[in-house]
């Protein structure tokens, strides 16, 4: 086994290495299912085109938030499961030249603009988002990350719209307005939180748990400022704060886990830290946040409604 192993990954190599050195400027030794890979400066190669369609395998496309730039270019848009949850969410880009169907790696996201209409109260507001797009990863660059935390579903009482904008290799286009529906988390499930510091309003947006497992696992969040006027974006804070995590189990004595460390800023302006999960079941994560110079100014053991809740 070790040897056919040994030989597969030799014949991998040998066949990527042919794609990428071809003279006649056609790259073989890869077939992608809707793709035609050619010498394209503008496009993936055949190994970055096959990471591409990889890790879009793993994702869900969202039909209505598609459209073309420039009558060449297509933009598909895609996130884990195909539909938007209350709470933190991932949304991916992706371009592509009508000709070839090849990826493009010259895709940049703007206007990433969710807008809530509140019917009863005949007005409209935002909720958290990122501040720009970014690359997922290096192997294929060709895929854009926009994040959105949404602050409730969509009911009766209000309905959500979704804008953005692209420009893809220097053509721009995008959608307006268009019509989404945002489901509530399942029961077990909350990850937004908002907290006050004198008169600005924060929110606490927890990024993915649902892959979290017993034991140790990193935690990533975002700390959004509400816009004036609300209709605006809310963006990440400029603010720097360190947040202290208490994870609980309320169906279990609210016994509490060791080896947790907080959140703190990174420089992309999230913020990372550890929480040890001990067993499966709910776990509330009571939240302390302090400001740049260590004082509390949110949450604590007398302020419990500062929390997120997860189901592992």
């Amino acid at each position: 086994m070790k040897i056919a192993k040994g030989f597969l990954l030799i014949f991998v190599a040998a066949a990527l290495t042919a794609c990428n050195s071809n003279d006649d400027g056609v790259q073989a030794g890869i077939e992608i299912p809707g793709i035609t890979i050619t010498n394209d400066a503008d496009c993936c190669s055949a190994e970055e085109a096959l990471n591409t369609y990889n890790f879009l395998q793993t994702l869900k496309l969202i039909p209505e938030l598609t459209t073309v730039i420039d009558g060449k270019y297509n933009v598909y848009v895609y996130s884990k499961t195909g539909i938007f949850h209350t709470g933190y969410n991932d949304i991916y880009f992706v371009a592509t030249k009508k000709e070839t169907g090849n990826y493009i790696k010259d895709l940049t996201v703007t206007s990433n603009t969710p807008l809530m209409y509140m019917s009863k109260m005949n007005m409209y507001h935002s909720t958290p988002v990122s501040d720009k797009s970014r690359i997922v990863n290096y192997d294929y660059l060709a895929v854009k990350r926009v994040w959105v935390s949404f602050l409730m579903n969509s009911s009766e009482n209000g309905s959500w719209t979704y804008s953005y904008e692209v420009d893809v290799l220097g053509k721009s286009g995008g959608v307006e307005k268009k019509d989404i529906v945002v489901n509530a988390l399942p029961e077990g499930q909350a990850w937004l939180k908002s907290f006050k510091v004198g008169d600005d309003t924060f929110f606490l947006s927890l990024v993915n748990p649902t892959d979290w497992k017993t034991g140790t696992n990193e935690i990533r969040a975002y700390v959004s400022k509400k816009s004036n006027p609300i209709t605006t974006p809310y963006a990440p804070a400029s603010e720097t704060f360190t947040v202290d995590i208490d994870p609980r189990m309320p169906d279990m004595g609210n016994h509490t886990s060791p080896d947790n460390t907080p959140l703190v800023k990174q420089e992309d302006g999230s913020y990372l830290g550890s929480i040890n999960l001990t067993m499966t079941g709910l776990w509330r994560i009571h939240l302390k946040v302090k400001d740049a110079e260590g004082n509390v100014v949110a949450g604590g053991e007398d302020q419990s409604t500062l929390y997120w809740d997860v189901t592992i």
